[in-house]
């Protein structure tokens, strides 16, 4: 496969006939509906047939993703064959060691990732009766190792039930005086799971350096995480998020800098890179404090391109295509991904050797960057 940017003057039947390919299958590769309007400096992906040297030089991913229970029935249907692990969001727990299930019924999916040969994995977030993360909690659990036990328990039995093949944790804004704990409680829950079979994967924040300062940072020590946890995704993405200023949600130079050092620390056969399958706009002028980002789907954001008659135009630093646009008076800013800054990211892994790609979330069906997967790797199935 290979990708092609949309100049002025293009239109469908023309690219696919300068491909060689039918229409068609440019028009589905690229998910493009009628009446197939395309924006300047769209990327879009272009379908090659089988061929034998590629195959042999495809190697194994680990594919995985977020979802809520609340996904439609229609994108987990078309993402399921796709991936190997399905992590479902999320699980919080009381300062009881009591778990709080997510707000909509996990059962449904839970069942039909199994059904299609797919592993659920639960995910644990320090999330309170209030639906936010909470410090707090994950001070309160390191601190009491009753407390822990008692979580444990309610882990294991839970998973059972319900159907679970392996757990996720993703505590966030670890105090830095917490780590070592977390760290540890990380290892107790693994060999725990362990006997029954389930793998235990940890969430990292994205870090350049083990002193890196900030909430976000300092309690995550990804040595000590590394080797508690079976496996680890980095969470490269949300440098452009909903209350920040314009910029890519994932720029591929701080991305390289975080693989760069999370090799440096973890086993790369236990590091995946978390990718993100959204974007954010921005009205703009930015005020800090202020101004809030709305989320956007990849789809999406070229319609904007589209229908306000504007170019997306491409930033080699973030390799990460944006575009801006008017609209009543005020003028937005949008950043996404689409199949270069995914490809970049998919380099990435191949260069480190990287176990897989996470993704961040999905509740939308992007097919280019599916194909562009099966294109580079052999996505490791459990069935």
């Amino acid at each position: 496969m290979s990708v092609y940017v949309v100049k002025e003057g293009d239109n469908v039947d023309r690219i696919a006939e300068t491909a060689g390919i039918p229409v068609g299958e440019l028009l589905w590769a690229n998910q493009i509906e009628y009446p197939y309007r395309l924006a300047v400096g769209q990327s879009l992906l272009i379908p090659e047939g089988p061929a034998a040297d590629r195959e042999q030089s495809r190697r194994e991913l680990y594919s995985f993703g977020y979802a809520y229970p609340f996904i439609s029935r229609e994108t987990a249907e078309q993402t399921l064959p796709f991936l190997t692990d399905l992590y479902i969001f999320s699980y919080g727990f009381t300062e009881q060691g009591t778990l709080i299930p997510p707000s909509s019924d996990d059962t449904w999916l839970i069942r039909q990732a199994a059904d299609a040969g797919v592993d659920p994995v639960m995910v644990l977030t320090p999330l309170g009766t209030d639906g936010r993360f909470n410090n707090n909690l994950v001070t309160a659990l390191m601190e009491d190792r009753r407390l822990q036990e008692r979580l444990i328990w309610e882990l294991g039995r839970t998973m059972t039930e319900k159907g679970y093949r392996g757990l996720d944790i993703d505590f966030e804004y670890v105090r830095a005086e917490d780590g070592p704990a977390f760290a540890e409680f990380t290892g107790r829950v693994r060999r725990v799971l362990q006997v029954f079979g389930y793998p235990v994967s940890v969430a990292l924040a994205p870090k350049t350096s083990p002193d890196q300062k900030g909430l976000l940072y300092e309690g995550i020590d990804y040595r000590l995480l590394g080797e508690a946890a079976d496996r680890v995704m980095l969470m490269t993405y949300e440098w452009g998020y909903t209350y920040g200023p314009p910029m890519a949600v994932a720029p591929l130079n701080m991305v390289r800098r975080v693989v760069e050092y999370a090799v440096s620390a973890i086993p790369v056969e236990k590091i995946s890179l978390g990718i993100p399958n959204y974007g954010y706009e921005w009205p703009l002028p930015y005020v800090r404090g202020t101004t809030k980002a709305q989320s956007i789907s990849n789809r999406e954001a070229v319609a904007r391109a589209i229908d306000h008659g504007v170019p997306i135009r491409f930033d080699e630093t973030a390799w990460s295509p944006y575009l801006r646009y008017w609209q009543y008076g005020i003028q937005h800013e949008i950043w996404f991904e689409d199949v270069r800054s995914i490809q970049g990211k998919f380099d990435l892994i191949r260069e480190y050797g990287l176990l897989g790609a996470g993704y961040w979330q999905l509740m939308n069906f992007f097919r280019p960057n599916w194909l562009l997967m099966q294109e580079k790797f052999r996505i490791i199935r459990n069935n």
